[in-house]
């Protein structure tokens, strides 16, 4: 008999999509993991058709899960620095198979 997934409270899926869900998450990860360190900028430039209010509050997500770290400069003006917590590393292996899989499948899309 084929046991069926139980995806109830505790699930590991929805415990993993909680985390990386929101709109742009995944796609931030990806260029943190790419880049080490991005300024809010720097991350504003590779996500040009996200507005700042929504970066932000992405943002303020991920490092409220603890996946990434804030670094914030005393300078004028204020320099932020986002990169990948100890934890937010643990996330590499599957932002590398959403890339993996989104590269594969932008192959077959566009091949017919």
């Amino acid at each position: 008999m084929k046991e069926l997934y139980n995806c109830d409270v505790g699930c590991p899926i929805q415990n993993t999509l909680q985390v990386i869900s929101g709109k742009w998450k995944s796609v931030i990860l990806y260029h943190l993991f790419e880049f080490d360190v991005l300024r809010f900028s720097e991350l504003q430039a590779k996500l040009p058709y996200v507005t700042k209010r929504m970066l932000a509050r992405q943002l303020a997500e991920l490092e409220e899960d603890n996946i990434i770290n804030k670094k914030i400069y005393a300078t004028i003006p204020v320099k932020t620095e986002y990169s990948i917590s100890k934890f937010g590393k643990t996330l590499q292996p599957v932002i590398k198979s959403m890339e993996i899989w989104g590269t594969d499948y932008n192959d077959v899309y566009t091949s017919k």
